[in-house]
C-alpha cells in the first residue's frame, strides 16, 4: 500500500475540511476581521440590540454585518470613519477609559458590562487603520462620486458618498495641528481631480487629490488672512482668493505650480465671487453697502456699480449682498442681500435690478438647478417654532418661491443633480440649537447636514452630524 499517497490525500481533505469551518466560523461575525467580529458580534449585535431585526429601536444602526454598519450608517450619520477613531462616535460609546479619550452615554453594550480597554483599544486601532473587513477591503476607497462638507470649528473637511448620503472620511486640513485655522471654503477644479480649500485664520491655499483625498500642495497667500472663496477659472489652472476685510484682497494662484501670480489690495469686504461666462472678469460683492466690483482678471482695474438702480455707491450698511451667482448665459447676476432679506436679479447689459425677489431672513448661499430653471437660496435666520433657517426655491421662469424650513442655520448648499438631491450644512451655533447625538474633538457643539430631495423639497434625511460649525458644502464634479 502507497502510505505516501494516503498521508498525501488524508492531509489534503484535513486542510480542505478546516478551511470550510475556519470560513464557516469567519461568517458568522459578519464579515469583520475575526478578533473585531468577536467583539461586535457577540456583545453589540445580540439580544434586543444593534442587529437587523432591532435596529430601528436601536438609532437605525445595524452591526450585524460590516456591510450594514458602512452602507446604512445610522440615524445620525456613521458612528465609524475610516481612519479615524477620534471622529467615530462608536468609539465614544464602548469607551469607559478616560485615557482612551471621549466617553458619551449610555455606555454599549446597553445593560451590560463594559467593553475591556484592551478590546476598546482593539476597536480603535481597528478604525485608525481603516476599520477594512476580514479580506481587507477599506470602505469608501474606490468610491469617486463624493460631496465635501466644510466644518469650520474643527479644521476638517467631512467627504460623503454621493450614494447613501453617508459620512465616510475626515480629512483634518490645515498646516498647524494645534491652531483652529478656519476652513471657510472649498472648491474643485473643473475636471474633479482637485479640491482646493482656503482658511479665515492661515494664509494657505491647499490642494488635495479628489480620489484620495491627500494633501498635494500648499500655496502661501502673501502672509495673509481672511480668506472666504477661491474661485477657479474653466480650465482649471488659475484660482482667485477671495479675502473678506474692510481692506479686502484678492490673489490670484497658478494652481499647476500652486504660486502667486498677481495680487490686489485695498476693496472694501469683498465677499462672494464668480467669473464671467468667458474668464476675463470677476465679479464681487461688497457685502457692506448696495453694490458689487467688475474687476478684470489680470486684477489691473475694478470699477463699483450698484445694485439698487440709485447710481449712487452706498458704503454704509444696505442691501449687503453675500453671495453672487451668474446666469448660464452670462448677462445675469443673482445677489443675496443679506440685510435687505432679498435676490436682486442684475442685468449686464443694461446694469439695472431687473428683479427683487423676496425671501427669509438673512439669506447667504445659492446653488442652481439647470433641470428645473431653479435658483435655491438657504436663509439662515429665517425664523419659525421648529428650526432656525430656510431654503427658498426660485423658479426662474416666472419668479415663483418655494420655502421649507429645514435644519439650524444652514448655510452653504450644494446641488447634486445626477442624484436629485440638495444638501443643506447646519452651522448650529447660536441659542439652543439642535442638541448633538455625541461629543466633539473640538469645542463646541456638532453642526449636521440634511438632505432634500429636488425638485419637490421633501426631507430625504436629516441630522447627519458631522463636526462644529458645519459651514459649506459642494459635489465633486
Amino acid at each position: 500500500m502507497n502510505f505516501r499517497f494516503l498521508y498525501t490525500v488524508f492531509t489534503f481533505f484535513l486542510l480542505v475540511l478546516l478551511s470550510c469551518r475556519k470560513d464557516k466560523a469567519d461568517a458568522n461575525y459578519g464579515n469583520y476581521p475575526t478578533d473585531i467580529g468577536k467583539i461586535i458580534v457577540t456583545k453589540c449585535t445580540n439580544g434586543a440590540c444593534h442587529n437587523t431585526t432591532n435596529a430601528e429601536a436601536c438609532n437605525g444602526l445595524d452591526l450585524s454585518t460590516w456591510e450594514n454598519l458602512f452602507t446604512k450608517g445610522s440615524r445620525n450619520g456613521s458612528p465609524v470613519i475610516p481612519f479615524s477613531s477620534k471622529f467615530s462616535s462608536l468609539c465614544y460609546f464602548i469607551n469607559t477609559y478616560p485615557e482612551l479619550g471621549f466617553m458619551n452615554t449610555p455606555t454599549m453594550p446597553l445593560y451590560q458590562s463594559p467593553l475591556s480597554k484592551e478590546e476598546v483599544i482593539k476597536i480603535k486601532q481597528w478604525i485608525d487603520n481603516g476599520a477594512p473587513d476580514i479580506h481587507g477591503n477599506i470602505y469608501g476607497t474606490n468610491i469617486s462620486e463624493k460631496i465635501y462638507v466644510v466644518n469650520q470649528g474643527c479644521d476638517v473637511v467631512t467627504v460623503l458618498d454621493a450614494k447613501t448620503q453617508l459620512p465616510i472620511r475626515m480629512i483634518e486640513v490645515g498646516a498647524q495641528p494645534n491652531v483652529i485655522e478656519t476652513p471657510h471654503f472649498i472648491n474643485f477644479s473643473p475636471d474633479g481631480k482637485y479640491w482646493y480649500v482656503v482658511f479665515i485664520n492661515s494664509p494657505y491655499l491647499e490642494k488635495y487629490d479628489a480620489q484620495t483625498d491627500k494633501l498635494i500642495a500648499r500655496c502661501n497667500l502673501n502672509n495673509q488672512l481672511d480668506w472666504n472663496r477661491i474661485i477657479i477659472t474653466k480650465d482649471g489652472k488659475k484660482g482667485f482668493c477671495v479675502a473678506w476685510t474692510s481692506n479686502g484682497k484678492i490673489i490670484s494662484v497658478d494652481l499647476d505650480k500652486m504660486t502667486v501670480i498677481h495680487a490686489m489690495y485695498g476693496l472694501y469686504f469683498p465677499h462672494g465671487t464668480a467669473l464671467s461666462k468667458n474668464d476675463d472678469t470677476l465679479y464681487v460683492a461688497a457685502q457692506t453697502g448696495n453694490f458689487f466690483m467688475k474687476i478684470d482678471t489680470a486684477l489691473s482695474s475694478q470699477i463699483s456699480i450698484p445694485i439698487d438702480n440709485s447710481g449712487t455707491i452706498n458704503y454704509s450698511s444696505s442691501l449687503d449682498p453675500h453671495d453672487i451667482f451668474v446666469s448660464n448665459d452670462g448677462t445675469k447676476l443673482y445677489f443675496t442681500c443679506q440685510t435687505s432679506n432679498e435676490i436682486r436679479e442684475f442685468d449686464l447689459n443694461t446694469n439695472t435690478c431687473t428683479q427683487i425677489i423676496p425671501v427669509g431672513a438673512f439669506p447667504q448661499a445659492m446653488a442652481y438647478s439647470t433641470t428645473w430653471n431653479t435658483l435655491y437660496v438657504s436663509c439662515e435666520l429665517d425664523n419659525n417654532s421648529n428650526s432656525l433657517g430656510s431654503i427658498v426655491a426660485i423658479n426662474l421662469n416666472n419668479y415663483s418661491t418655494q420655502k421649507k424650513y429645514v435644519g439650524y442655520q444652514p448655510h452653504g448648499i450644494a446641488l447634486d443633480e445626477k442624484h436629485n438631491v440638495l444638501y443643506v450644512p447646519s452651522r448650529n451655533l447660536i441659542g439652543n440649537g439642535i442638541p448633538p447625538h455625541h461629543s466633539s474633538v473640538c469645542n463646541g457643539k456638532n453642526g449636521f447636514l440634511t438632505v432634500l430631495s429636488v425638485p419637490d423639497m421633501s426631507i430625504k434625511k436629516q441630522r447627519i452630524e458631522l463636526s462644529v460649525d458645519t459651514y459649506f458644502a459642494k459635489v465633486r464634479p
